[in-house]
């Protein structure tokens, strides 16, 4: 399978849902603010590639953390989305058990 390439705006709407995620998700869950932001991303994604529209149509059906991520791996590679989200979460500094260092991201 051909490797899919994807617009600049679909990856940066992807960018804003994970690095918003405290203002876009409620209990994981997209809210009516990261739900806007999903269409207008769905949009294009479906535009750039018909053959995902089934996948945008689970996400929409089921707006989870879990299946916006799994878009998000799709679109930016598995390695990016696990940077972002992990400084998300964790900021920009990360706590090593054992070591008792911090590092930075």
């Amino acid at each position: 399978m051909a490797r899919l390439t994807f617009g600049p705006d679909v990856k940066s709407l992807l960018k804003k849902l994970i690095l918003g995620y405290r203002k876009y998700f409620s209990n994981d869950i997209l809210n009516s603010e990261g739900r806007k932001v999903f269409a207008e991303l769905a949009r294009m994604l479906v535009y750039e590639h018909p053959e995902l529209k089934s996948v945008v149509r689970r996400v929409r059906r089921d707006p989870t953390l879990e299946n916006v991520l799994r878009i998000a791996r799709l679109v930016l590679g598995e390695k990016v989305t696990e940077e972002l989200f992990s400084s998300v979460i964790q900021g920009p500094f990360t706590y090593k058990l054992g070591y008792m260092e911090w590092d930075a991201i």
